[in-house]
């Protein structure tokens, strides 16, 4: 029981960690220098402005947060949560607690970059725990529910173009519009980063006539595992096995060097993999 108390103290104080990040990316870059980068944090931060700053941006985002939850629960009856509703207000409210700390920087290029990155780290946090911090996600399942043609993805960027055309409408600066989409870009890929994973592996598909030969260096020189598979050259109609090995990125060039020293003609396919699961890799 007592195991239990703990862990969801760690749970609730990690969501308040990630929700505090997002704050301050909002009150350290992006909202002094007028970065709109979409959901309702951009729309806070135009409303923000517009009403000469009488409208705080943390209660602003609380404000949207509330119908949207509603009207999600009338619409689409989602289960939000107890972590979710506690994501969506505690960041509010640090958001507006935050706003004592000064502006780091009013060069664009940096508050969009560092902005952007401190925001997506700050989210990937709240979602490795469970939670959400609400905005236009709701809006996008809402509206999902009728025009089901188009995904959920598909709606959300759509909403957050929507929100960086209305600010640079109303900021009457462009140039704002870019440096918005720029943040979207290192947020994205910092959630990405952390939720999948920084250090990905590397799949090699190599198809020879000398895969025995390969397999068999692979498997003592490298120590790693190697796959055949059963293949036919559809031009040819010959049976030849082709070889699957994953390996570190540090890795491929000696895989490279290897196949190009025992078969100079073999075929090598090299992509991404996201993530491994066992012997030599995570588990």
């Amino acid at each position: 029981m007592l195991k239990k108390i703990f862990r969801v103290i760690y749970e609730y104080a990690a969501i308040t960690f990630g929700s505090l990040l997002v704050a301050l990316s909002l009150n350290l870059f992006l909202v002094p220098n007028k970065i709109a980068a979409g959901g309702f944090s951009g729309i806070a931060t135009v409303v923000y402005y517009v009403s000469h700053y009488k409208l705080p941006v943390g209660m602003t985002m609380l404000a949207l947060n509330i119908p949207a939850f509603i009207l999600g629960v009338r619409t689409i009856g989602v289960d939000f949560g107890v972590k979710s509703v506690y994501g969506t207000v505690i960041l509010s409210v640090l958001t507006d607690i935050t706003t004592f700390v000064p502006c780091i920087t009013y060069d664009k290029l940096l508050a969009s970059v560092f902005g952007g990155a401190l925001m997506g780290i700050g989210l990937a946090i709240v979602l490795l725990f469970g939670a959400t911090t609400g905005g236009t996600e709701m809006l996008a399942k809402i509206i999902h529910k009728f025009i089901s043609f188009i995904s959920v993805g598909q709606i959300l960027l759509g909403l957050d173009v929507a929100v960086i055309v209305l600010a640079s409408i109303v900021f009457k600066n462009y140039e704002l519009g870019l440096w918005a989409v720029l943040t979207l870009f290192a947020c994205s890929k910092l959630i990405d980063a952390i939720l999948e994973g920084v250090n990905f592996a590397k799949a090699l598909i190599i198809i020879s006539d000398k895969s025995d030969i390969i397999a068999e260096k692979i498997l003592k020189e490298l120590d790693r595992g190697v796959t055949g598979l059963h293949g036919v050259g559809m031009w040819t109609r010959t049976e030849k096995n082709v070889l699957l090995c994953v390996v570190k990125r540090h890795e491929v060039s000696r895989v490279k060097n290897l196949v190009k020293s025992i078969d100079q003609r073999a075929f090598v396919i090299l992509t991404d993999v996201r993530e491994v699961l066992g012997e030599g890799f995570s588990v």
